[in-house]
């Protein structure tokens, strides 16, 4: 029985996260409520507020749905050893965020959420806080990625890791805002993989 009740409250909670998107997506979240979510989850309010304190509890459970397995993928491809040379590495691990975005509806859903829907104000500045210590470890990773293809000899040009990383993740960063912008895929989406690979390549020495 205990079980069972835990069962049920972890699907209650994935109700109201699930519910929380939607009404995110459509309202923008500044403009939600707690009542809003617990009429889509057809949920009373005290079940939401008995699985979260505040809006901005539910908006970090949203985040880290998609964030942690995009974090833990990259671990494995941008700091473990492997048969591809570390450029490689790090265009696969671009792409490979691409290709989950075409793939998982909900990652894309939180992307756009978190990219067009919130304002970073009130409440919300601690979460923009969050959101740039991500981007901070995110550059780390890739800065490791480039340290050991200049070990290798294989950066072209005379920029440190650190420099390239930088220019990658920014340049991916806003490869991800107009890729979730671009929702008829006439502008950016259909290209972005090959924009990726551009990019790779002007740091490949020839």
């Amino acid at each position: 029985m205990v079980r069972k009740t835990k069962e049920d409250a972890e699907l209650t909670r994935k109700r109201i996260i699930n519910a929380a998107r939607e009404v995110f997506l459509t309202r923008g979240v500044s403009r939600s409520t707690l009542e809003h979510i617990a009429t889509q989850a057809e949920v009373t309010r005290g079940a939401v507020y008995w699985h979260f304190k505040n809006k901005t509890e539910i908006f970090h459970a949203i985040r880290e749905q998609v964030l942690l397995p995009l974090i833990d993928r990259m671990d494995d491809s941008l700091t473990l050893e492997g048969n591809e040379d570390p450029l490689t590495q790090i265009e696969y691990s671009l792409c490979q965020t691409i290709d989950d975005l075409n793939e998982n509806i909900e990652m894309r859903q939180t992307y756009e959420i978190m990219m067009i829907k919130c304002e970073y104000v009130d409440e919300f500045s601690a979460v923009l806080q969050q959101i740039l210590d991500n981007c901070s470890s995110i550059t780390g990773k890739i800065k490791l990625a480039y340290e050991r293809a200049q070990t290798q000899n294989l950066l072209a040009g005379s920029h440190t890791p650190l420099e390239l990383a930088l220019d990658t993740h920014l340049f991916f960063s806003g490869l991800l805002h107009m890729w979730v912008k671009d929702s008829d895929g006439i502008r950016f989406r259909y290209q972005a993989k090959d924009l990726i690979k551009s990019h790779i390549n002007l740091r490949r020495k020839q």
